[in-house]
């Protein structure tokens, strides 16, 4: 089963993606991750990226969509994987399309208004990269997961959060009905529990076994 998943900066992605991962075993690929992976290891494709992220421009879609086809060609996507942060715009979708078969686009819809105080909130893991939020930490320092140090994102700030939802809506919420037209899409409420959210992603991922 190949997976998107698809919400606004907050809505729970990365909790999401982790328990997703875990329970169906599909390797979870965020171009995030891929990018710095090229990077680190100096593939041509990764110092490509480089020559872009060093200019500070933005790294061409060709580019990203050719890091993401290298990824999803390894072993470990052979039976399906879930991407995140990919696409973000319709061309990126466009382009996934001649590259591979989507069988479910899983969006999170979170009110715009709950996502601030989530994002400024927010704690994460330095080793694991596991989210958390002040109120459900009771004061803990650690990650439940693995034990690693939580910190504070430099951009989890207001004026970045506020920007970062602003350029969402303009380039990435269009995919929701470029996606609804394929009849793909799958509206889940973010606005409850990480626990309630899993429970409708579980109930329509078993659906489509």
């Amino acid at each position: 089963m190949n997976i998107i998943l698809l919400g606004a900066p907050g809505a729970g992605k990365g909790t999401q993606a982790s328990r997703i991962s875990d329970t169906y075993k599909l390797p979870h690929i965020s171009t995030g991750d891929i990018f710095r992976e090229n990077i680190k290891n100096e593939t041509p494709i990764g110092l490509l990226a480089k020559s872009y992220i060093d200019k500070g421009q933005l790294v061409p879609d060709e580019v990203t969509c050719k890091i993401v086809e290298e990824r999803i060609a390894r072993e470990d996507c052979k039976n399906g994987y879930m991407l995140d942060g990919f696409p973000r715009t319709i061309a990126q979708a466009e382009a996934l399309d001649k590259i591979t078969k989507i069988d479910l686009v899983i969006n999170i819809d979170v009110d715009f208004s709950l996502l601030l105080d989530r994002l400024c909130g927010r704690r994460v893991c330095k080793d694991c990269g596991e989210s958390y939020h002040i109120s459900r930490l009771n004061g803990e320092t650690n990650c439940s997961r693995c034990g690693g140090e939580l910190y504070q994102r430099k951009d989890d700030n207001p004026e970045t959060v506020q920007s970062r939802l602003d350029v969402y809506n303009a380039q990435t919420s269009p995919l929701i009905e470029y996606y609804t037209a394929k009849g793909l899409l799958f509206n889940v409420g973010g606005n409850t529990t990480p626990e309630a959210v899993f429970a409708e992603v579980s109930k329509k991922l078993d659906s489509m076994k």
